[in-house]
């Protein structure tokens, strides 16, 4: 089985996007500055002669530059909002660099502002597919190239977090969103996915198919497709949704902090429903409980599982004449019945019966 990905860990990145890309004329009194500036060394002064040199010059050609340099130095003192506005100073410029944006990423992530997140990330993933859909021209070029596809991951997962911490529905689907239309087959979008998808409400199943039809690893995608049919009761889509989460689960890369364990059990959870929607007792009665540890402690989920599990061996047993494994069935049902859900009442009643024709056990 594979095993995958580091999680991404970037500081603060230098001026290697904050390219000078123009020529400083020293005879000019703005170009003596932008050279002071290039050459000053106390960090302190250096942020005060940039400042000076935007509120006299805010015009000139490396304006954009030295707002650049000042996002960086204002970053590292964590002075979010002062960084956040220098980097809408340079996009404002007509530049979206890739390194400029991911500052902005972390600025915004220091100032725990999710919508912000939300715009540096997306302009970072469309700075970042200007620069790698172009062939590379030379090995620095390259170079650059793999670094920005490194900054566009750094894009991806800020999407995901901020969507993990945050409590409002429709941010967290508008961060969905983007990292949708950034990358469908982010592994940051399968742990995105069940959060994204519930914050949908009524359009949760549609867009699970959709994810699910791009990317066939996205096992989260399945579950909740898998979920949505058996609420609808299509007991073959419940058996499809599983199955196919399983099979990702098992052979995708492992993702820190993904739960596949829990999610093998889900998914077996949903095989076993599924077939025993169809009465298809033995399937059923394997894929349950495979399913069960899994699902202890989410009350739905869990009786659902027990009563069917109380179906498949009270009706295995007695097409056997196995009073062993009827009273497998009853054990499900009694426990089935100590659960308040949807199917308490009738595993009491089953359980009941079966006592009854057991003998009384």
């Amino acid at each position: 089985m594979k095993r995958g990905w580091v999680t991404l860990v970037f500081l603060v990145l230098p001026a290697l996007a904050q390219r000078q890309n123009f020529v400083i004329n020293v005879g000019t009194p703005e170009g003596q500055v932008l050279q002071q500036i290039g050459q000053e060394t106390d960090q302190a002064k250096k942020v005060g002669m940039m400042e000076d040199f935007l509120a006299k010059y805010p015009k000139h050609e490396g304006a954009a530059w030295v707002c650049g340099q000042l996002e960086t130095a204002y970053l590292e003192q964590k002075q979010f909002d002062k960084a956040l506005a220098a980097a809408e100073k340079v996009y404002a410029g007509g530049t979206n660099d890739p390194d400029v944006g991911f500052n902005a990423i972390k600025a915004a992530e220091g100032a725990g502002d999710a919508q912000q997140v939300l715009t540096w990330s997306q302009r970072t993933s469309e700075a970042a597919k200007a620069v790698t859909a172009k062939p590379p021209a030379d090995d620095d070029a390259k170079q650059y190239a793999e670094h920005v596809n490194e900054v566009s991951k750094y894009a991806e997962y800020a999407l995901y977090a901020a969507a993990l911490k945050s409590r409002d529905e429709k941010m967290i689907v508008n961060l969905g969103d983007a990292l949708a239309k950034a990358n469908p087959k982010s592994q940051y979008m399968w742990l995105v996915s069940s959060s994204y998808l519930r914050a949908l409400g009524a359009k949760g199943c549609a867009e699970a198919a959709k994810l699910s039809a791009t990317d066939s690893q996205n096992a989260e995608a399945q579950l909740f497709e898998a979920d949505c049919s058996w609420r609808g009761g299509r007991a073959a889509g419940v058996v499809s949704g599983g199955e196919r989460a399983l099979h990702a689960l098992e052979t995708r890369p492992k993702v820190e902090g993904g739960g596949e364990a829990a999610k093998i059990g889900t998914a077996n959870f949903f095989v076993g429903i599924g077939n025993a929607m169809q009465q298809r007792w033995g399937p059923a009665n394997k894929a349950l409980r495979a399913a069960l540890p899994a699902v202890k402690g989410e009350p739905i989920y869990e009786a659902n599982a027990l009563f069917n599990l109380g179906m498949a061996n009270y009706t295995l047993g007695k097409s056997l004449g196995d009073k062993s494994q009827m009273r497998q069935g009853l054990n499900f049902f009694e426990q089935a019945a100590a659960i308040k859900s949807n199917v308490q009442d009738q595993a009491s009643r089953n359980a009941t019966l079966i006592k009854a024709e057991l003998g009384g056990r």
